[in-house]
């Protein structure tokens, strides 16, 4: 059981996810040689309001180690890389992804993904996408233990974009997102109404794509490659109160490659790489005193001792976000997450893949392992995918993901010729 304040909330897994939402900050002493100017071992996360826009929605993704920048053929792109979706086979499809959350320690936390898209013509292509996220069920309760109710908290975001091609091989992509989080329903915090937040935020996306042939071993083989670049998230800050400090939202930017060697007519195997990192101010290091408190200074406010204030404008926070760790230059490269991933595909029709996610000790210290597989048939598709996670646990160790898939162009098709089918039979 934990404590907000007024409010005792009697399910401790689900107000994990709200204290991430309400920017909960871990500050790590940095010394060196008596000077402070890196990190001594210990973490410092860099955090924002709703985290759930950063969990992958979609299991090929999740099966390849949570990466999607370049992937082709994708889906869900919306929200991997808007500019993407004018060089996908299909037509228009729709898909539907459902992710359990922290499943082993409790039945009722989930994220459901909804995602279609549709080609306008060969260069153009839109798409939308809604994402909810719900925490389950909590019983508020007040200092004395008195039922004050139950709400089910939840996040969601809607989002609609527009992507074309400039050229044969490359192309842009642009996307809104609406992003409302409701974590207490109401409910007061120490007299404080905890109303819901709420952001606007856009993405900026850039594709290419080629292919060309290379020779292995005296033979000829066809190498389809893309490369993707994707800053998304850049919106306003969130708060929960009128007297709440305003958190950023998950900005973040994400360089990808893919390359996809075809063995024959059956038989392919791609390869996949991402490196992601926040937009975020890193987290200062603040004078203490004596008392191994923080000294304050005329105005109230914390002394930072070493790196930069983070409560500055969205955009100020974008461009400061590379150079502002305590740590200098070598904190910076830890703050960037790397994704690689294979996926093999049978006849266009079965897929098997693998993927590994690290990040640093420091920031977060997530790593495991993603394998997945998928199934195409005429009109439907069903992937699936299954983390195992190294050192920290992880709110998906051991689960299985899915999404499936509507393929509207194939079943269109599929109509015609039945159609054509159905005018040859005699009467």
């Amino acid at each position: 059981m934990m404590r907000l304040k007024s409010v005792w909330v009697t399910k401790p897994f689900a107000l994990l996810v709200f204290i991430g939402g309400i920017h909960t900050v871990t500050f790590s002493q940095v010394t060196v040689g008596g000077s402070k100017t890196a990190l001594d071992g210990r973490q410092n996360t860099i955090t924002t309001a709703v985290p759930f826009l950063s969990i992958t929605p979609d299991s090929r993704a999740g099966g390849m180690g949570d990466l999607g920048a370049a992937t082709p053929n994708d889906p869900n792109a919306l929200h991997w890389n808007m500019a993407k979706f004018p060089f996908n086979e299909r037509k228009g499809a729709v898909s539907l992804s459902y992710t359990p959350w922290l499943k082993q320690l409790v039945p009722d936390i989930n994220m459901g993904y909804l995602s279609v898209y549709s080609k306008l013509s060969e260069r153009d292509a839109v798409a939308g996408s809604l994402r909810y996220f719900s925490l389950g069920q909590i019983n508020f309760t007040d200092n004395v233990g008195n039922s004050t109710g139950n709400y089910t908290p939840n996040e969601l975001a809607l989002d609609l974009g527009y992507a074309t091609k400039l050229s044969d091989h490359f192309s842009v992509g642009i996307a809104f997102r609406y992003i409302r989080s409701d974590l207490a329903g109401g409910f007061n915090q120490s007299q404080t109404p905890v109303a819901a937040g709420t952001s606007y935020a856009a993405d900026i996306t850039s594709y290419y794509q080629n292919k060309t042939k290379v020779k292995i071993e005296g033979k000829k083989y066809q190498l389809n490659y893309g490369f993707g670049v994707a800053a998304t998230n850049i919106g306003s800050k969130m708060s929960y109160t009128s007297q709440q400090y305003q958190n950023f939202i998950p900005i973040n930017l994400r360089v990808g490659a893919y390359s996809q060697l075809v063995i024959d007519e059956f038989n392919t195997i791609a390869f996949a790489a991402d490196a992601s990192k926040l937009m975020v101010p890193t987290n200062p290091v603040y004078l203490q005193n004596k008392q191994g408190y923080d000294s304050l200074d005329r105005d109230n406010k914390r002394i930072i001792e070493v790196g930069m204030d983070p409560d500055v404008p969205v955009f100020q926070g974008m461009i400061q976000s590379f150079y502002d760790s305590p740590g200098g230059f070598a904190e910076e490269l830890k703050e960037i997450n790397y994704s690689a991933g294979m996926e093999y595909w049978y006849d266009k029709q079965f897929a098997l893949r693998a993927g590994y996610f690290h990040e640093s000790p420091t920031k977060g210290n997530r790593r495991y392992m993603t394998f997945g597989t998928g199934l195409k048939f005429s009109v439907f598709a069903l992937d699936l995918s299954y983390l195992v996670a190294f050192g920290q646990n992880h709110p998906l160790n051991n689960t299985l993901r899915f999404s499936f898939l509507f393929d509207f162009d194939a079943f269109a098709s599929q109509s015609k010729d039945e159609n054509k089918n159905e005018d040859l039979i005699p009467e």
